[in-house]
């Protein structure tokens, strides 16, 4: 048998990042100006930088999403194809705007404002059933904001995993907080769930028989994993300075440090980047707590400079840093 086109393949949301940093970048209304430190036009959208991410570990990579046929999506798909992603299934529409978010950052924290344009545009008949017997695997991102995915995906991941491939999810922010829109359902056509410490705990305590979405705020990482495990799937969260963990169905449970010395300049796309490094550990045969690790190493080396994919590290690096936070030396493949 050949082996596949592509190591993974991403479905989810490809708009720019128009990123505003400073100390203070709260806008003041009144029709007043604001000087702010920095502005910049970045690759955005959550599956793009995981993306991206990927292709810089050496993965073969190709996305899925939508677009408008205007500048912005000529923005995206240039930007992707030059940083080595394959974006010949991307959906080019009429008529519709491409989606695209403005992010304002200060430091550790951020507050992002998006416009859905074409992104939620996106359906099951968009994706070509073929393309799942030509890779290893298929994450699929930014699950809440792609409406129009929720009704076919089931099919599409049950698809996926009779071709033969693996498939993981990274939920991302749910904007109406209801924390399901068909997830709870999804999950047993998952191998891997990678939500961030928020997100699990709100998707635990929205799904838990023994507690509600109250209960949210005061789950600890470790509960919200363990309980979202019952649903299926492996859950790996990422708790940013806190490290990250991992459990499993079967009770197996593991936690990695954060990688020390990395002071951020911008987290966006900081959980993206970490998804790719966990996945291309994955691929490459590694077992869960070096592919922890490098999720880890991938997830802050993002953050040394601002965009989601300007500071994503290299292969080399990634690898590098992911041995000194476990004391071994760890070779990719």
């Amino acid at each position: 048998m050949s082996s596949p086109d592509f190591d993974l393949v991403v479905i989810g949301d490809c708009n720019p990042d128009v990123l505003v940093l400073g100390d203070d970048v709260t806008p003041a209304f009144g029709q007043q100006e604001k000087l702010v430190g920095r502005m910049s036009l970045e690759i955005g959208g959550s599956a793009s930088i995981t993306a991206v991410a990927a292709a810089r570990l050496g993965l073969r990579v190709a996305l899925v999403a939508a677009v408008g046929r205007d500048a912005a999506g000529t923005f995206m798909l240039d930007a992707l194809a030059s940083e080595g992603v394959d974006v010949s299934a991307v959906a080019i529409r009429d008529g519709l705007a491409t989606g695209m978010t403005v992010a304002l950052s200060r430091g550790g924290d951020r507050a992002i404002l998006t416009a859905l344009g074409a992104m939620d545009s996106l359906t099951a008949a968009d994706i070509p059933s073929s393309l799942f017997a030509r890779t290893r695997h298929v994450h699929v991102s930014s699950y809440f904001l792609q409406s129009g995915l929720w009704k076919g995906l089931p099919d599409l991941l049950r698809g996926a995993r009779d071709a033969g491939a693996t498939v993981s999810l990274d939920p991302n922010w749910d904007p109406a907080e209801t924390w399901d829109q068909g997830l709870s359902g999804l999950c047993e056509h998952l191998d891997v769930l990678l939500p961030n410490d928020a997100e699990a705990a709100a998707l635990a305590g929205a799904h838990a028989a023994a507690t509600g979405p109250a209960d949210a705020a005061t789950m600890t990482a470790a509960d919200a994993a363990r309980t979202l495990t019952a649903a299926g799937p492996a859950v790996v969260v990422k708790m940013g300075a806190d490290g990250a963990l991992a459990a499993f169905p079967d009770g197996q449970f593991l936690r990695v440090p954060a990688v020390p010395d990395v002071t951020p300049v911008d987290t966006v796309g900081a959980g993206d980047s970490f998804d790719a490094g966990y996945l291309a550990a994955t691929l490459w045969g590694w077992d869960t707590r070096q592919a922890l690790a490098l999720g880890a190493a991938c997830g802050a080396l993002s953050t040394r400079r601002a965009g989601g994919t300007t500071a994503q590290a290299t292969r080399e690096e990634a690898i590098a840093a992911a041995s000194d936070l476990l004391g071994e030396t760890l070779a990719g493949r």
